[in-house]
C-alpha cells in the first residue's frame, strides 16, 4: 500500500504548505514518486499552494489531477462533490509511491463547517491526519485546547491523527508549546514551528495590486521580492529614517516628494537596511522637476503611485499575508524550518506502522468500481424493460465498469433508451427470439435436464423464460454473469442457476450474503435472503462461502456464527446446531478465523467480546456475520440498514460455479449499478469448474 498523509488545519492561515513541503521533501528521500492532492480550492483553474507542491524537486504531475473540487461544487451538491473527491483521489493515488493530501484553505462562507468537513474528506480517504494548529497571538494553554478540540472533531469521524504541529509560534515560546503538545500522547509526533517574517510577507507586486498602484519606477523583477514590513513616513526625514527596518514598504504622501531623496539615498547606502518598496499615495501630481530628476537617477527599488489616500493605504497593508509559497526563499526558508524543528524519521516511522483502516461507502463503492474496470466481464441484464434497468446500463457503460448485453428487440430497447435520455453506446443487444440460440439453448437445456424428463418442446418452451435465456448466455461463455430480480422474484432469477449452472464443488448449498456498508467499515452478512432454516452441514457451508466472498472484497475473514448463547454457556436445539457447524467449518476450513457459538454484542463489540470469549481472535473484531437462520439474517440486515444509516450491497449469492445475483424489486440505479460490479467482480475471481 502507498504512503498517504492528509496535512489539515481547523482554521485558515495556519501555514499548512510549510509542512506540505517538508513532507514532500522527506518523502521524497524515500519513495521514486510523491504527488499532491488538494481536495477542495478555491479555482480548479489557479491555486498557488497546489502550483507551488507540484513545482517541488521529486514532484512530477499535473494541476489539473492535483485538485478535487471547488467551494461553489461543494456548496452546490457536497454529496456529489465528496464522491468526486473520492473518485479523483483513488485516480491519482494509483500513479504515486507517496501522496500528500493538503486540506482546505477557509476561504469561503462554510468556514465555520470547514474542519468537519475535511474530517469527513480524511475519513473517505482512510487518510491518517498530520494536524496543524496555529500558534500565532495563542498562549500555550490556548494551543492545547485547538489541538485537543481538532484532535476530538477527527476521532469523531474516525480519522487517525498521527501528529499535531503548532505552526507560527511566538520565537520564544516554542520549546514551552512543544513541551506542552508532548502532554497530547505519546501517540503523537509533535512539534513547535516558529513564526518567521519571511513565510508570512507579502510580495511588493501583491502590496500594488491590493493597493491599485502602478508602478512609477524601478526594477520590476523586484516586485517579486517579500515585504517584510510597513512604515508609514508621516514626519520628517530624519524621523523616517531612524525607524527604517530591513525590507520594508514606506508609505508616503505623494506631495511629500522631498522625502524621496534621501529614501533613496538610505536604500542604497550601506548604512541603512534596504528597502522592499516605495509607496507613493494621495493621487498628486508627479511635478516635471521630479520627473526629469528621476529620470536621470539609476533606481531600482519599485516606486508605485496610488491615488488612495495614507489612511486607506495603511488600512489594506497592515496585517496583509501571503501563503508560503510562491519564492524560492521563502521554500527555503520552510524547509529549513521544518527541517530543524519536527522530528522527521519519526513522523515517517508513525506513516508506516499499522492502522486502522476505515473503509466508507463511498470509497467501497469506489473500489468496487475500480476493480470492475481493471478487467472488464460482460454481464447479462435480461429486464430490459425496466427503465431502471436502462439507466444503470448507462452508467455502467459510460463508466466502463463492465459490458452489458440486454435482452430484447433492439429498436424497442433503443427507442426507450432515447425517450428517456439515455446513452447505451456500446451495449450489445441479444434477441430472445433468435431461432439459432433457441435451439441450440433448448438442445442443452434438454440435454442436462433429460434425467428429470425434460423434452426439447418443453426446453424451447422454458427458454422463453429471460431468466433462463440470460443463464444459458452464461452457461455458454457468451456473458461472465447475470444480474436479475428488479422483475422477477428471487426464485426465478435463481432456479436456472441451480438447474444447469450448479454449485461449486464442496459447496453443498447456494447461500445468499450482503456487504454491509458502515460508516467506518465493510463487513458481511450472510445468510439473508435463501436459506429459511439450514442444517449445521448447510450453516457450515454458508460461513466457508460468506469468508470467500470477504476476501474477494477485501474484508480480511473473521467468522462468528450467530447465536443466542455465547460459547458453552447456553444449550439447546439451535444453540447446538451452531455448535456443530462452528467445528465442521474448523475441520473444513481450518485456515479460517471462526468462533461460535457468539451472540451478536460478543462478535461486534470488543469490550464485550473480551469479556465473554477473552483472547479471541473473532469476538469483539468479527467481519463476517453468519445467521442461524433466514427470519434472523433477513431482520437484523434490514434493522441495521433502517437504523444505522448503513448501506447494504446485495445479495450476492454464493456458491454457485458463474455468478447469478439477484436484486430485489425495489432496487435502486445505485444498487443495479453496484450489484453488476460485485458480479464482474466475482467473474474475475471465479474460474468455471469442470
Amino acid at each position: 500500500m502507498n504512503k498517504v498523509v492528509y496535512v489539515a488545519a481547523p482554521q485558515g492561515r495556519v501555514g499548512k504548505s510549510v509542512i506540505a513541503m517538508g513532507l514532500v521533501e522527506a518523502l521524497s528521500q524515500q519513495h521514486a514518486s510523491v504527488g499532491i492532492f488538494r481536495p477542495l480550492v478555491r479555482s480548479l483553474r489557479r491555486d498557488q499552494v497546489t502550483e507551488t507542491l507540484i513545482g517541488l524537486p521529486g514532484v512530477s504531475q499535473a494541476f489539473d489531477e492535483a485538485v478535487g473540487v471547488s467551494y461553489d461544487e461543494m456548496a452546490a451538491d457536497p454529496d456529489a462533490a465528496m464522491s468526486l473527491i473520492v473518485q479523483k483521489y483513488g485516480q491519482v493515488r494509483s500513479r504515486f509511491d507517496a501522496l500528500v493530501v493538503v486540506g482546505s484553505d477557509y476561504a469561503s462562507d462554510f468556514a465555520a463547517t470547514e474542519m468537519a468537513y475535511n474530517a469527513n474528506i480524511a475519513a473517505h480517504l482512510n487518510a491518517p491526519v498530520l494536524l496543524v494548529v496555529s500558534g500565532q497571538d495563542r498562549s500555550v494553554a490556548n494551543i492545547e485546547r485547538a489541538a485537543t478540540a481538532a484532535i476530538n472533531e477527527l476521532a469523531a469521524n474516525k480519522v487517525n491523527v498521527i501528529g499535531v504541529i503548532a505552526n507560527r509560534v511566538e520565537p520564544g515560546e516554542t520549546d514551552l508549546v512543544d513541551q506542552q503538545l508532548r502532554s497530547l500522547g505519546e501517540q503523537y509526533v509533535t512539534a513547535a514551528l516558529p513564526e518567521d517574517r519571511v513565510l508570512a510577507a507579502p510580495t511588493v507586486r501583491a502590496q500594488f495590486e491590493a493597493t491599485g498602484a502602478s508602478m512609477w519606477t524601478g526594477d520590476p523583477d523586484l516586485l517579486d521580492r517579500e515585504s517584510l514590513g510597513v512604515l508609514v513616513a508621516g514626519m520628517s526625514l530624519p524621523n523616517v529614517l531612524d525607524r527604517l527596518e530591513p525590507e520594508f514598504t514606506v508609505v508616503a504622501p505623494s506631495d511629500r516628494l522631498d522625502l524621496l531623496p534621501g529614501l533613496l539615498m538610505a536604500h542604497q547606502s550601506e548604512s541603512f537596511p534596504d528597502l522592499a518598496a516605495i509607496l507613493l499615495v494621495g493621487g498628486y501630481p508627479i511635478p516635471s522637476t521630479i520627473n526629469r530628476l528621476m529620470s536621470g537617477t539609476e533606481v531600482t527599488v519599485p516606486i508605485g503611485f496610488t491615488s488612495i489616500g495614507t489612511f486607506r493605504t495603511a488600512e489594506k497593508l497592515f496585517g496583509m499575508q501571503s501563503t508560503a509559497t510562491g519564492s524560492t526563499r521563502k521554500m527555503d526558508v520552510a524547509r529549513k524550518v521544518f527541517a530543524e524543528r519536527v522530528d522527521v524519521a519519526g513522523l515517517l516511522q508513525a506513516l508506516d506502522e499499522q492502522r486502522t483502516e476505515i473503509r466508507t461507502p463511498l470509497m467501497f463503492e469506489f473500489e468496487l468500481m475500480q476493480r470492475a474496470r481493471a478487467d472488464k466481464k460482460t454481464i447479462v441484464l435480461p429486464e430490459a424493460s425496466d427503465p431502471r434497468i436502462l439507466e444503470s446500463t448507462a452508467i455502467l457503460l459510460r463508466r466502463g465498469v463492465a459490458n452489458i448485453i440486454l435482452l430484447g428487440d433492439e429498436a424497442e430497447i433503443m427507442s426507450r433508451a432515447q425517450s428517456l435520455g439515455l446513452d447505451l453506446t456500446g451495449v450489445q443487444v441479444i434477441s430472445p427470439d433468435n431461432r439459432v440460440l433457441i435451439e441450440k439453448f433448448a438442445e442443452e437445456y434438454a440435454k442436462l435436464r433429460a434425467h428429470k424428463g425434460v423434452t426439447l418442446e418443453q426446453a424451447r418452451e422454458r427458454l422463453t423464460d429471460l431468466s433462463y435465456f440470460a443463464t444459458m448466455l452464461v452457461h455458454f461463455g457468451m456473458a461472465d454473469g447475470m444480474v436479475s430480480g428488479a422483475v422477477n422474484t428471487t426464485a426465478n432469477t435463481i432456479k436456472p442457476s441451480l438447474e444447469f449452472i450448479k454449485t461449486k464443488p464442496g459447496v453443498s448449498v447456494v447461500s445468499s450474503s450482503f456487504l454491509m456498508c458502515m460508516p467506518d467499515q465493510v463487513v458481511v452478512y450472510g445468510d439473508c435472503a435463501v436459506n429459511p432454516d439450514p442444517t449445521a452441514e448447510q450453516l457450515a457451508s454458508i460461513a466457508i462461502s460468506s469468508a470467500e466472498t470477504a476476501e474477494a472484497f477485501g474484508i480480511e475473514p473473521k467468522v462468528a456464527m450467530l447465536s443466542y448463547s455465547t460459547g458453552s454457556s447456553g444449550s439447546g436445539a439451535d444453540v447446538d446446531k451452531v455448535r456443530e457447524a462452528t467445528e465442521l467449518v474448523k475441520q473444513q476450513a481450518p485456515q479460517l478465523k471462526v468462533e461460535g457459538p457468539l451472540q451478536f454484542d460478543a462478535a461486534v463489540d470488543p469490550s464485550v467480546g473480551s469479556k465473554k470469549m477473552p483472547g479471541s481472535e473473532v469476538a469483539g473484531q468479527a467481519t463476517v456475520f453468519v445467521f442461524p437462520d433466514l427470519n434472523t439474517g433477513n431482520n437484523t440486515y434490514k434493522a441495521v440498514q433502517r437504523t444505522s444509516g448503513a448501506v447494504a450491497v446485495g445479495p450476492v449469492l454464493q456458491g454457485l460455479n458463474k455468478p447469478v445475483n439477484d436484486l430485489s424489486r425495489g432496487a435502486l440505479v445505485d444498487d443495479i449499478v453496484n450489484t453488476v460490479a460485485i458480479t464482474a467482480i466475482q467473474a474475475q475471481m471465479d474460474q468455471p469448474s469442470a
